[in-house]
């Protein structure tokens, strides 16, 4: 066990234990079996830092749900929502308020070509609902195109986009909602064996999709520029230039979907930029402001923007723009700026993480395949290298996979795992030395992973 105690009093320790009882006394969790559950209680932040409820301090290496891009308690920003509760708390989104004027203008600042009109929602589900009716809207068609292996967010349509077994409760294939197979390397569902071959085979089968779903149909394609919890799968060289071909071809609205991979987290300002793709709409949330409080939004071409200039938008939020949410942003973006966090989450996927974890797959015969960039890498773990049986079943967890979690938590890590994945996702300015602490303890994990293999 190597989890520090310090900082944390008794009282604070006693005042957990409370939460926790009052936790499972009043609240209803998402994703979980309510009665088995018992949650990791959480003290005090700070930082790559997170307290748990008996005081052991552990680094932060998953960002939550992959959205603190900046870290825990950033001064900046809890003085730039102090600032603003002491101003303006909140206000109907019918009003200007300067917070959401300048939140837009700095998120215009760095969107691709000119998506430069900032609709505002409270987080990435409900941005990728308005993206879709936005879509549905300036084409006049209803059917929506979406990868296998996605995720686009809780809400009904949202999960029913969703391209994971999440939507399966939910999925009654009646919402227009059309899948089709990702380009996906490591797992090709077309046979391939080179990455040329999976590029041409996967946009060929969605080019067969989208004929054979009638193109007139076809309102928008959704598709994750990197695929967040479903894998961090970068796509192969050519896909995405590709994919937006395309749906220019047969007049369909690009929603490149940045909810995980956008603000910095890819070591590009958003994961389109890797490719040069302006897509038509741009849905965001989570590091726009780290997660303080919530926001989300969709960036919107001027095509799609004229289609609303004399005809009502049908859509709102009441707190469409909220100036706490948008203070928020201005101040993580500012100091995103002003520290050179971008470049830095850059440098940690090239200096850092990419060599190390490279070294993993080297010599760990559980890892399978390690992929990413910038602060965004997943780790596939497999029972057999040449099956590449995963060491949980798609779609769920297992035995081995809850041992090599539970190694992780007490090497003193908080960390991120999908299915048979551990993800490398830590903040944007996480200092060197804590990064490669965490790395050497997730290493204690993996050697836990490598008794499974056959």
């Amino acid at each position: 066990m190597t989890t520090e105690i310090s900082d944390i009093t008794s009282d604070q320790i006693a005042a957990g234990q409370r939460a926790y009882e009052l936790d499972r006394e009043h609240v209803f969790h998402s994703w979980q079996a309510q009665g088995p559950f018992t949650p990791m209680t959480i003290l005090k932040t700070e930082g790559s830092y997170v307290w748990d409820g008996e005081g052991n301090k552990l680094i932060d290496l998953s960002s939550q749900l992959v959205n603190t891009n900046i870290g825990h308690q950033h001064p900046k920003v809890i003085a730039a929502i102090q600032e603003q509760a002491g101003r303006i708390a909140t206000i109907a989104p019918q009003h200007v308020n300067d917070a959401r004027s300048e939140a837009a203008r700095l998120i215009a600042q760095h969107t691709p070509g000119q998506l430069d009109k900032i609709f505002f929602t409270n987080g990435g589900a409900d941005a990728v609902e308005h993206a879709v009716r936005m879509a549905r809207l300036h084409t006049g068609r209803h059917k929506v195109l979406s990868a296998y292996r996605s995720y686009h967010g809780g809400t009904h349509l949202a999960v029913n986009i969703t391209g994971d077994p999440r939507r399966f409760a939910s999925d009654h294939g009646a919402d227009g909602i059309v899948h089709f197979f990702p380009a996906y390397p490591y797992r090709s569902y077309f046979g391939s064996a080179t990455e040329a071959e999976e590029t041409e085979r996967a946009l060929k089968h969605l080019e067969d999709t989208i004929i054979l779903e009638g193109p007139s149909n076809i309102a928008a394609l959704i598709l994750e520029s990197i695929p967040g919890t479903a894998g961090i799968y970068l796509p192969p060289a050519g896909y995405m230039a590709g994919v937006r071909e395309l749906t220019r071809k047969y007049g369909i609205v690009h929603i490149a979907d940045e909810v995980m991979a956008g603000f910095g987290r890819s070591g590009e300002w958003f994961a389109v930029n890797h490719w040069d793709i302006v897509p038509d709409l741009l849905t965001f949330a989570k590091g726009v402001n780290s997660g303080y409080v919530p926001l989300g939004g969709v960036a919107i071409s001027p095509e799609i923007f004229e289609t609303f200039r004399e005809r009502a938008y049908p859509g709102g939020l009441t707190y469409s723009g909220h100036p706490l949410a948008c203070a928020a942003a201005v101040a993580t973006i500012t100091a995103m700026e002003d520290e050179g966090m971008v470049e830095n989450a850059k440098r940690l996927g090239e200096e850092i993480i990419g060599p190390r974890l490279a070294q993993f797959a080297a010599e760990h015969p559980s890892v399978g395949e390690v992929r990413g960039t910038g602060v965004f890498w997943a780790i596939e773990l497999v029972k057999n290298r040449e099956t590449r049986e995963p060491l949980a079943a798609y779609g769920g967890s297992s035995p081995e996979m809850n041992q090599v979690v539970a190694a992780a938590k007490a090497a003193g890590l908080l960390p991120f795992a999908n299915f048979n994945r551990l993800h490398v996702v830590p903040a944007m300015n996480i200092e060197d030395s804590v990064l490669i602490e965490a790395l050497d303890r997730l290493e204690q994990a993996l050697d836990v992973a490598d008794t499974f293999v056959q």
